[in-house]
């Protein structure tokens, strides 16, 4: 199993039995360690497919990699208001992904984004944002906007908007 996976399965396994978060195991890849990123954790069942649960960061706010990925882990399998917890009993029925997030950048054209390549922040000049992962079935640039306004609560054309895209190093 990807190593990043496992952190993230084995975070959510002993928050589960315990109602803790674990520490930073000593076997993690180094780096894991000596770097900090946003990091994305998504949960689907295996049967279909179903989104699960998905929380994430796109700045660091934890000290590396391996403390965000085992924070987002726990918040995607318990926090995602979107649905209830995920049970220990269907912990093994689940897909974990991870996604390690490149630093956003900023783009002023649109030009630039390409849904399958990038992920896509959006702001507004009232603070509100949306943002969307990169290749998860989005056809066209101008349905990664439109979902990201949506998810931000903005409107398009009303609303100043600042578009900023990063990669994902997406472990599965």
């Amino acid at each position: 199993m990807d190593p990043y996976v496992l952190l993230a399965k084995t975070s959510i396994e002993q928050y589960l039995k315990t109602g803790r978060m674990i520490g930073v195991p000593d076997a993690v890849p180094s780096a894991m360690l000596s770097g900090k990123a946003g990091v994305f954790v998504s949960l689907h069942t295996v049967k279909n497919h179903q989104l699960r649960g998905c929380i994430g960061t796109f700045e660091p706010t934890q000290s590396n990699v391996a403390e965000e990925i085992i924070r987002m882990a726990v918040c995607a399998a318990t926090e995602d208001p979107r649905f209830t917890p995920v049970r220990l009993a269907e912990l093994n029925s689940l897909e974990i992904h991870v996604d390690v997030l490149s630093a956003p950048e900023k783009i002023t054209d649109t030009k630039l984004l390409d849904p399958k390549k990038y992920g896509l922040i959006i702001a507004n000049q009232h603070a509100r944002s949306g943002l969307l992962l990169p290749d998860i079935g989005v056809k066209t640039v101008e349905e990664q906007i439109d979902i990201c306004c949506d998810k931000g609560g903005m409107n398009r054309n009303q609303d100043q908007l600042a578009f900023y895209r990063f990669t994902v190093e997406r472990h599965a």
